[in-house]
């Protein structure tokens, strides 16, 4: 470490523990900071950090110092689990969160700071006391932990192993190196069971001796034994480094020798000043765009709160993981923990562990996504998309030896490097393939559809020309030509799509909304594109299939005319709402378009109405304009028994944290301030009127808006740039 590492900074202390804030000025996000006043009795009681590719679950524990889990967005096992890279336990001596001789808690203050992007802590009273701030560089690939105490003390920091195959590395008696290496793959089984032989390259296998693990080092730290390092003299200030690598290494020397570079480079960084760019990355971040909301109704003071903090905490947690190789994980994210099983309740969950296992789920990840947009974190979005991307190839091969035709179809759930789950039945011969894939996911295709919208909703936003030409164009096309040769059409000439499944709730029916929905969105967003962005071939397909697609499956029942599932359909097996996609996410029916009482008419009468876990309720009823609604769904955002307040548990759908839940409501939550449909910016669409609000959100056209609501009435709004500002409809003050 170099010498910028031994900061003690004075009045950490005082801070943590009085006012949990050094700001000079107060901070809006202070609000919305995650403070507690007691150390945490198990891992369930942890605050999550990170980076946007490595996690941590962090906890100060009674009598066992602060123990984190590290997590990374690409630690996938041979058999397609994300698994955590490791468990780091740091102790101090004398023990400040230990109680004292009379059994009685030492002083104690954790606070989340949200702006910096760090978790601080303060144990102890006068002439014991220790403050440690702990942080994962928002620039660089390592974990920094400072510790300073108002006295010398040691430090222990202790890797702790738990699970088969990870290994410690001998040697070097100043720093500690671990990996966990996948020796076999399911790659190629998964692979050839599904009839892509063709595909299989051995050099290009994605878990064959994948290597993840980390590094640590520190000031006045030596090795003390195989798994630890201890401080070799007592001293009032510490410094830890934790270095974390996935490399895909064929020789382990290969990993070795990576880690121990990465490391190196890292160590020659000025400590301060790479915390100072870490701040200004999370300053930045925070200054894109806000919601915060209140109300002076004292009746809906803490729901209104609730919801600013809930919404705020799922923003921070997006970031905190999605920056990395792969996108975010529905069930848990890299934040999964030792805790509750949803799924056994009488069985305690290891942090390894996640209901619905590795693979991706298209119409849980999505939810994650679709926010993004209105909080200009396209960064955040580039890995979900180039996932797709990198899939194309495969999906083309799929489409052709299945369905024997051209075009591209993605499954619904999927593995990382694309192919169906291992296991799934697929049957390369037979009249249909599919005959024997699980009934849920049969005949889904539709997410590429959805896929197609959210990047035709990015380019909107940005203008990007290149996303259009190496990531929209090609996944788009492939997806519609799949849809115009894999149906037959009717006597009238138009799409016929059987067999075929209304999501996952209607397994057997015929012309099914989302997909003709889906189709009805996007042909003439793709026909609106620039000229020099597609072929006139392509255009004269997307025309011709447009003019064949079915009309959207409604009826008429005493004078109200609503949407159904499909043309003809039968049992409900699942608990989703088909009818309702276009709606949400395809934005045919809403606020400022034709038809809107049959959009309403078809939300009142959903089969089912829930907003928790992955369900759409409050997206689609904002969408709707119905503000009556929306208080109702506040509640969503609150706590939900988990000591971190945005752990959501979303009525057991996925796992701890659901990721789906916090970002479906915090959509809902965006949605009722602003929409955009047409050129047309709307404001408050359907915004509670007794509720105040500040925000800045983003539009399509690189356009913000920011505006303050207060008392009825709109008290400042800024529309960048200035000439949308007159494409701007407030529904509240028309």
């Amino acid at each position: 470490m170099n010498s910028g590492t031994r900061v003690v900074w004075s009045g950490l202390a005082a801070c943590v523990l009085a006012s949990f804030a050094c700001a000079a000025e107060p901070d809006w996000l202070d609000a919305y900071n995650v403070s507690w006043n007691s150390p945490s009795e198990f891992c369930s009681g942890n605050m999550p950090l990170g980076n946007g590719d490595i996690g941590l679950n962090a906890w100060a524990q009674t009598g066992g110092g602060l123990v984190f889990y590290i997590s990374k967005t690409d630690a996938w096992s041979g058999d397609n689990e994300l698994l955590k890279v490791g468990r780091v336990r740091v102790t101090f001596t004398p023990d400040p969160f230990q109680r004292n001789a009379a059994n009685q808690p030492r002083p104690f203050g954790q606070i989340l700071k949200l702006r910096q992007g760090e978790i601080e802590i303060g144990a102890g009273g006068p002439g014991e006391h220790v403050a440690l701030r702990l942080w994962v560089d928002a620039n660089r690939p390592v974990i920094r932990l400072d510790a300073s105490g108002d006295h010398p003390f040691e430090m222990n920091v202790a890797l702790e192993t738990w699970r088969d195959g990870q290994v410690v590395v001998p040697g070097d008696d100043r720093q500690l190196t671990w990996y966990q290496r996948n020796e076999t793959s399911i790659w190629t089984n998964t692979l050839a069971s599904q009839g892509l032989e063709t595909l299989i390259v051995p050099a290009n296998d994605p878990l064959l001796y994948r290597t993840f693990g980390g590094r640590i080092t520190g000031t006045n730290l030596i090795r003390r034994s195989a798994n630890e390092l201890h401080s070799e003299q007592p001293a009032a200030s510490h410094a830890v480094a934790v270095v974390v690598l996935t490399e895909m290494a064929p020789r382990l020397e290969t990993w070795l020798d990576a880690i121990k570079r990465q490391a190196s480079e890292i160590q020659a960084t000025d400590w301060e000043a790479a915390r100072t760019a870490h701040r200004a990355w999370w300053h930045d971040f925070w200054n894109r765009s806000w919601i915060r909301a209140s109300c002076v109704d004292p009746q809906k003071r803490d729901l209104v709160r609730n919801e600013s903090r809930g919404y705020t905490l799922q923003r921070f947690m997006s970031a905190c993981a999605g920056r990395g190789a792969y996108p975010l994980k529905f069930n848990g994210s890299i934040f999964t923990f030792d805790g509750p099983n949803l799924f056994r309740p009488t069985e305690p969950a290891h942090a390894d562990e996640r209901a619905w296992g590795g693979c991706y789920w298209f119409q849980n990840t999505r939810l994650f996504y679709w926010p993004m947009l209105a909080t200009g974190d396209y960064d955040l979005m580039q890995p979900f998309f180039e996932m797709y991307r990198r899939h194309l190839p495969l999906a083309i091969e799929r489409t052709r030896i299945l369905c024997r035709h051209p075009g591209a179809f993605f499954p619904e759930t999927l593995t990382f490097w694309g192919t169906y789950g291992p296991g799934d039945g697929l049957r390369v011969d037979g009249a249909d393939p599919f005959a024997k894939v699980g009934e849920f996911i049969r005949y889904y295709w539709s997410g590429g559809l959805e896929l197609t919208a959210m990047m035709l909703d990015s380019y909107a936003h940005t203008d990007d020309r290149a996303f259009v030409t190496n990531t929209l164009l090609p996944v788009a096309d492939a997806v519609v030509t799949f849809y115009d040769k894999h149906y037959a059409r009717d006597a009238a000439g138009k799409l016929h799509m059987a067999p075929a499944q209304a999501l996952e709730t209607y397994h057997s029916v015929t012309n099914p909304l989302p997909p003709i929905a889906g189709l009805t969105f996007v042909l003439p967003r793709l026909l609106a594109l620039p000229q020099d962005l597609a072929t006139a071939e392509q255009r004269a397909g997307w025309t011709r299939l447009l003019g064949e697609l079915p009309p959207l499956p409604k009826r008429t029942e005493n004078d109200k005319t609503f949407l159904i599932p499909a043309e003809t359909y039968g049992e409900m097996r699942n608990s989703e709402n088909p009818e309702l996609y276009a709606v949400f996410p395809y934005r045919l029916y809403g606020v400022g378009k034709p038809d809107l009482a049959i959009g309403r008419e078809t939300f009142l009468r959903r089969r089912v109405q829930s907003g928790g876990g992955w369900r759409q309720d409050p997206i689609q009823a904002a969408l709707l304009g119905l503000s009556e609604l929306m208080p109702s769904y506040a509640n969503l955002l609150g706590p939900q028994g988990t000591r971190f307040p945005a752990f959501w548990t979303g009525g057991g759908c996925n796992w701890i944290p659901d990721m789906d839940h916090g970002n479906s409501v915090s959509m809902g939550f965006q949605t009722s301030l602003l929409q955009t449909d047409d050129g047309k910016i709307y404001l408050f669409p359907a915004w509670p009127k007794d509720w105040d609000v500040e925000f800045k959100l983003h539009a399509p056209a690189n356009t913000t808006v920011e505006c303050v609501y207060r008392g009825g009435k709109v008290e400042r709004l800024v529309v960048t740039p200035e000439s949308r500002a007159s494409d701007v409809v407030n529904l509240l003050n028309p």
